[in-house]
């Protein structure tokens, strides 16, 4: 077929070349964005006067079945073609002849190009932010079962203090309010409208920008032309927005694996979401949660790409930015699969309490409480952390813990020691004293899971 450019140009181009040059394979996916900014094009162009009215109307109902045709698979791609943009063209020409030529007329690719890409993540944040959503709502129900489930909270992987259950996954909850609300800014400033702003420079053409703006879903049309064909800042903050996602997950997914094994046995993964080995008949492996933390690195990936790729390039557009949407695509691709098995994965564990339990009593979680017992009774902090871990250290060498620990025991180490010491360290007790914003508690919890519950509901 003859080339866009053919007037210019009096050689054919390479075959290699030509194959090399092409995108079609990756920007297909495109086809929706690329005809309904046409429509809006050829619309805006016939209410301008620019081109007839009539003609105008022709093309957008001639648009509307292409894209009816490739939505019901009867009319087929054509992958000979440079790029999308190029095939959906050809197409209309093809059907409506001169008419379909006008089309074009104060357009580039690159302004279309641009145009498709912004709608394009636009539309993918939309789905995701449904995705995140889905998860926040598991992640509230599991933490509202589990509101007074005591458990060990950890640093550098080792048992520090009491906490729940329930605050435990509302501190992963909170990760992917961030998420919800780092795409959710990420769409607000992206969405201003390139169309219009042709090669580069714009158009001589009196064209109507708000009218295209609107019609394709966007706040206003962007304010430079030269920026609006050469940016994608959109498509690396979405890139960034889906790596902060997967590396939440990833976080979770390796404390899923390891409360999975014998080691810890603080949940079960349902069979539906787990596999066995080849070799070894009692092993069931946690094979969906390696494979998220392990699809991780992709999008970090996909996002390093697009950085180098946009890395020292000259305004304003360039070829190599036909390479931003392979590495967009499968970024986008590898969140939402990640999230929906992650959820459905989340919604069937079952989180076995006693086990939880029973690690939360070994450990001296409640160290620091005992220590704030002697604060209590207007004893020096440093001191008083220094008498208590005398007494974890007799407990040790004892092989003892301190609930157990006879009060004669507590008194050797300080006089203010009592009875009502034992109260005070109480695993349920430690928690519930808990009673700072943000904390354990489960008053506070609950504010927690009603937080998480709004932002889902909107």
């Amino acid at each position: 077929m003859d080339k866009l450019w053919k007037g210019r140009f009096s050689k054919d181009t390479d075959k290699l070349a030509e194959e090399f040059n092409s995108s079609i394979g990756i920007d297909c996916v495109l086809y929706r964005q690329d005809i309904s900014g046409s429509i809006a094009h050829a619309d805006m162009l016939g209410k301008t006067g620019i081109i007839p009215s009539e003609d105008a109307a022709k093309i957008t109902d001639c648009l509307k079945k292409i894209l009816n045709e490739i939505d019901n698979g009867t009319l087929n791609i054509d992958f000979s073609f440079e790029d999308i943009h190029t095939f959906v063209e050809n197409e209309l020409t093809k059907r409506l002849g001169n008419t379909g030529k006008m089309l074009h007329t104060a357009r580039s690719r690159n302004d279309q190009v641009a145009t498709d890409f912004k709608m394009y993540v636009k539309e993918q944040i939309c789905d995701i932010t449904g995705y995140i959503k889905n998860l926040l709502g598991v992640l509230a129900d599991h933490a509202s079962d589990n509101i007074k489930t005591v458990m060990p909270g950890y640093t550098h992987m080792q048992r520090a203090q009491p906490v729940t259950l329930g605050h435990y996954l509302m501190a992963y909850a909170m990760m992917f309010l961030r998420d919800l609300k780092r795409y959710e800014s990420s769409y607000s400033m992206m969405n201003t409208c390139p169309l219009g702003s042709a090669a580069l420079a714009g158009t001589t053409y009196g064209i109507d920008r708000d009218m295209t703006a609107f019609a394709l879903g966007f706040d206003m049309p962007s304010y430079n032309s030269i920026d609006s064909v050469s940016d994608r800042d959109f498509a690396t903050d979405a890139c960034y927005a889906n790596s902060m996602v997967m590396l939440h997950l990833s976080r979770f997914c390796e404390e899923m694996v390891l409360w999975a094994s014998w080691e810890f046995k603080f949940i079960e993964i349902s069979d539906s979401f787990s596999t066995g080995s080849s070799i070894m008949p009692q092993k069931k492996n946690p094979d969906i949660a390696e494979l998220i933390r392990g699809k991780s690195a992709r999008t970090f990936s996909d996002m390093n790409t697009l950085l180098v790729m946009l890395k020292s390039l000259p305004l304003a557009y360039n070829k190599d930015m036909q390479e931003d949407k392979e590495a967009v695509f499968d970024s986008f691709n590898t969140v939402k699969s990640c999230l929906s098995v992650f959820t459905s994965m989340l919604k069937e564990t079952v989180f076995l309490k006693d086990n939880m339990r029973k690690a939360a009593n070994k450990g001296f979680i409640n160290a620091t409480d005992c220590a704030d017992y002697l604060v209590r009774k207007s004893m020096p902090f440093r001191d008083a952390y220094n008498i208590t871990g005398k007494i974890v250290a007799y407990c040790i060498e004892n092989n003892c813990v301190l609930e157990n620990l006879p009060l004669e025991i507590f008194k050797d180490y300080s006089p203010l020691f009592d009875k009502d010491i034992y109260e005070h360290i109480d695993l349920n007790v430690c928690v519930e004293r808990r009673i700072s914003y943000g904390g354990p508690s489960a008053d506070s919890v609950l504010i927690q899971i009603e937080h998480v519950r709004r932002a889902v509901n909107g």
